[in-house]
């Protein structure tokens, strides 16, 4: 095994699927283009499938492919673990390579249950007191539009916040003869559209706005209630082969309102079978002073209202996110010339090795991320009981501060 550069991060990523490919280009890329103080380095990637995972290898530049996550995540020449596998895998993974003094990546969301989370983010703040840290892949956060608005929201741009509207939605499922996948199936996935892309939403509204969503009221509906077990599958979806049909059993839809502690009315719409819409991850924010709205599929640009213009000029206007003072945008092209999907995980990663190379905590924590998942078992909770008004469970945990650390 080599010895320890301070020069480079050496990484293990586990997975080679799609979150797989989009972190290994991330891992590729962000030493490129960011002047990063430790330089990752693609060690070695892990996957069932020994093909797939020498082909992933040999296109993203690992210098092996490995078979055995456990035997990976105890290696001496692994400083990092990346996790993009489904969510039933996440929690036996994160722990092994915590307990192995490795910094940890975990794809969102965190785990299938609330139990999972919270055993997750305990190992994590254990390890946090040995200076290793653990950070929930929401990877949203890094859009810079988004990121953006969040610096307006914290500078007092919308004043007091009275509304918060978030959709996601996509198409993939519109078709009732895609085929299954592991993402239709609960024993893995834990949930469907609600862990898998309302999740996204939960987190990036409580992060814009600052403040926790306390209780909901909330729908889930699953629309196609078996698939073709075989067929062809072309990105997340594809085209049953007309034979055998196996249950779904996650949901295809969900929808919640819910209420802030800072007082703001949340409306949340999520779905994978909203045709035409292939990933409208939409988030409007309502103030007193002014508004803040983002659509995903116009990711490089924010609509912002002041409700201080001049009345004769008051509107909505666009904001094209690509200027160098813009979050991460100086580091890519010019004013103007905007980017795309894989930016985000790009980005994810600069801010994973600066917080590892300055010892703070990274964002979002495994807690941050838990609090995401007490917010979808509430909704889940509240969806099995008529839709009746559910609490976010939230028992206080101790957090240790970076001075309490030593960092």
């Amino acid at each position: 095994m080599s010895r320890p550069s301070t020069s480079e991060l050496r990484v293990a990523l586990i997975g080679t699927g799609f979150m797989g490919r989009a972190h290994s280009h991330a891992w590729r890329t962000a030493g490129a283009f960011f002047d990063l103080p430790r330089r990752p380095r693609l060690q070695v990637v892990a996957g069932r499938d020994a093909g797939r995972t020498r082909d992933l290898a040999d296109r993203f530049g690992w210098h092996e492919a490995q078979t055995d996550w456990r035997a990976v995540v105890e290696r001496d020449d692994v400083d990092v673990v990346d996790i993009c596998t489904p969510g039933d895998t996440h929690e036996p993974i994160a722990l092994a390579a915590l307990a192995a003094g490795k910094h940890v990546l975990c794809e969102k969301p965190l785990a299938n249950s609330v139990p999972e989370a919270e055993r997750m983010a305990a190992a994590a703040r254990d390890a946090r007191t040995r200076g290793v840290l653990a950070m929930c892949g929401f990877s949203y956060r890094r859009t810079p539009a988004l990121a953006l608005a969040r610096q307006l929201v914290a500078e007092g741009f919308t004043g007091e916040i009275r509304h918060v509207r978030a959709q996601y939605l996509q198409d993939w499922l519109s078709d009732p003869d895609a085929p299954l996948t592991w993402r239709l199936d609960a024993t893995r996935a834990g949930s469907g559209t609600l862990g898998d892309i309302a999740a996204h939403s939960v987190d990036t509204a409580q992060w814009l706005t600052g403040s926790r969503i306390t209780d909901v009221s909330a729908v889930l509906r699953t629309f196609v209630t078996d698939r073709p077990v075989g067929g062809e599958h072309v990105g997340l979806g594809g085209r049953g082969d007309g034979g055998e049909r196996g249950p779904v059993t996650v949901d295809d839809a969900a929808a919640f309102t819910a209420s802030f502690d800072g007082g703001a009315l949340g409306v949340f719409e999520a779905t994978r079978l909203a045709t035409g819409r292939r990933n409208a991850n939409r988030i409007e924010i309502d103030g007193e002073l002014g508004s803040i709205a983002f659509d995903y599929e116009r990711s490089n640009e924010l609509e912002v209202y002041d409700a201080r213009d001049d009345a004769r000029t008051q509107g909505f206007r666009r904001v094209q996110v690509t200027e160098p003072v813009h979050p991460y945008m100086a580091a890519w092209w010019p004013a103007g010339h905007g980017i795309g999907y894989e930016h985000g995980f790009t980005h994810q990663v600069v801010d994973l090795v600066q917080a590892i190379v300055d010892g703070t905590d990274p964002s979002p924590t495994f807690d941050d991320a838990l609090d995401v998942q007490r917010v979808l078992d509430a909704v889940a909770v509240s969806a099995a009981d008529r839709s009746a008004r559910t609490p976010v469970a939230r028992p206080d945990v101790a957090r240790p501060t970076n001075e309490e650390v030593g960092a």
